[in-house]
């Protein structure tokens, strides 16, 4: 690392920060944040001509404390209309983008596409945001340690500058960062930074984050990510040769869609995943048996995370290989035969009432006097909480003052992760995002894109086009 002043126009700025380690586009995207000026409108003159994209550091000799001259105009200040009133619906495609508010997309700093999806699509998760906005400097309890609590400054800052900008936004602080806390997000191959597993990036974020966002002294939501996306899972442990039973409680935060020639639906892929086999100690038998894992949800999360598990090791090429299998999935997901018994019963009213609340909308007669209303006094609404993990795992804790809310069960998507190519380590990562005035978009790092919900649908795979890696789905509730 070094430092070079840089002069635009007029202007002079000192100690600028330059990676050698890192591609000069890097360094353009460092130069568009202090200037304006895009990385495809800068001429930065270097020994032997104009800065290229891709040139190599060593070769163009820049030293500590050189002065470098930089070409290029700044985009313009958006200034007030002259024409009269025009309406969104009048505007170009291109322009309405704008018009509808969502958010910026983020600059590849070179093969980062995994990290600038991941964050798009946890970005759209507005109880996250709050919870991180809520996170202070000084807020650092002693059990996170001080990388952890870095790269959460460094996400709630990015999700801050996304929600004020139309203008791409260059992640470079969260990428450093992100680098230091796990150096794997860093390798190297000659000398350019290697694509990464997206699923990998958005399992080490949540779980950091997960550390950082505790709320000290409090036993009622002592986890604020757990509460959003922590999925309780009940599993009956049967040894079939020695007749041995027993059963496990676990977290996790998100459940596997496995993939097999038997697999054409979501909804088949999750109750493969839910089941599994394990070899472990037999204290009947005196040793290592096979036993069946059978797994049922004990308590529902505000946002419920799937992953195909598309990627698996290949000896051969050494290498992550990927199963191009279509696997369809909805876009309104009822998780009811997934969960425990207990968790089914506590479903039924909230169900019940959701049923009635639809069937007004759609002008059919509901019983006012049914059993279920007399019970619960509820009507449909959108949550601004999640569960706890403990206690009622069908009940939505909410802030003081606010109704308390159930869940039903059924969820709406609203983001899609896909990947584009052979390997888990290439190819290209894409998130989708559902906008809250119902719109989705596609971040294709920093090129939104409006897109129709029948596309979304079409990412279920069976090819080389951008395919569901993982999904992520809005619990539906009623409020009581």
């Amino acid at each position: 690392m070094i430092t070079v002043s840089v002069r635009w126009q007029k202007e002079i700025f000192k100690d600028v920060e330059l990676d050698t380690t890192q591609s000069p586009y890097v360094f353009k995207c460092q130069l568009y944040d202090l200037t304006g000026v895009p990385p495809e409108r800068q001429k930065i003159m270097v020994k032997g001509g104009l800065l290229k994209d891709d040139a190599d550091w060593s070769t163009v000799g820049v030293k500590e404390g050189q002065k470098l001259m930089m070409m290029g105009t700044a985009d313009e200040v958006v200034k007030t209309p002259e024409k009269g009133t025009v309406f969104v619906e009048d505007l170009p495609e291109e322009e309405q983008v704008v018009a509808v508010g969502h958010t910026a997309g983020l600059f590849n700093l070179g093969n980062t596409c995994y990290m600038n999806s991941t964050l798009q699509c946890l970005h759209s998760v507005p109880e996250l945001k709050s919870a991180l906005t809520n996170y202070s400097h000084s807020g650092r309890n002693n059990d996170v340690d001080q990388s952890s609590h870095l790269l959460t400054i460094a996400t709630r800052d990015l999700f801050s500058e996304l929600d004020k900008s139309v203008k791409p936004v260059a992640p470079m602080q969260f990428w450093m960062v992100l680098r230091k806390k796990y150096p794997q997000f860093g390798q190297l191959h000659n000398g350019v930074f290697m694509q990464q597993d997206a699923e990998e990036c958005w399992t080490q974020l949540l779980y950091t984050l997960s550390q950082s966002l505790r709320s000290p002294g409090s036993s009622e939501n002592p986890d604020a990510v757990k509460a959003l996306f922590g999925i309780e899972l009940i599993s009956r442990i049967h040894c079939q040769e020695s007749k041995e039973e027993s059963s496990e409680a676990e977290s996790v935060y998100s459940l596997k869609c496995h993939i097999s020639q038997e697999v054409n639906h979501l909804h088949e892929g999750i109750k493969h995943g839910l089941k599994s086999e394990l070899e472990k100690a037999s204290l009947v038998l005196g040793r290592s048996a096979i036993h069946l894992k059978e797994s049922r949800i004990n308590a529902l999360p505000r946002y419920l995370t799937v992953q195909f598990v598309r990627f698996f090791w290949k000896r051969e090429s050494n290498q992550k290989a990927k199963i191009l299998r279509k696997v369809d999935y909805p876009l309104e997901l009822d998780v009811y035969d997934f969960c425990s018994d207990e968790l089914r019963k506590k479903l039924e009213a909230p169900r019940q009432i959701l049923r009635n609340e639809e069937g007004k909308k759609l002008g059919l007669k509901v019983n006012e006097k049914s059993s279920v209303q007399k019970e619960n006094d509820v009507k449909m609404s959108d949550a601004e909480g999640a569960t706890s993990g403990g206690g009622e795992p069908s009940v939505v804790p909410m802030e003081e003052g606010e109704k308390e809310t159930q869940m039903t069960g059924i969820y709406d998507l609203v983001a899609v992760l896909t990947h584009k190519g052979r390997s888990a380590d290439s190819g290209h990562y894409v998130g989708w995002v559902k906008q809250e005035n119902g719109k989705w978009i596609e971040f294709d790092d920093d090129n939104p894109k409006p897109k129709l919900e029948e596309d979304i649908t079409r990412l279920s795979g069976g090819g080389d086009w951008h395919m569901a890696y993982i999904i992520m789905y809005k619990a539906r509730v009623v409020s009581v």
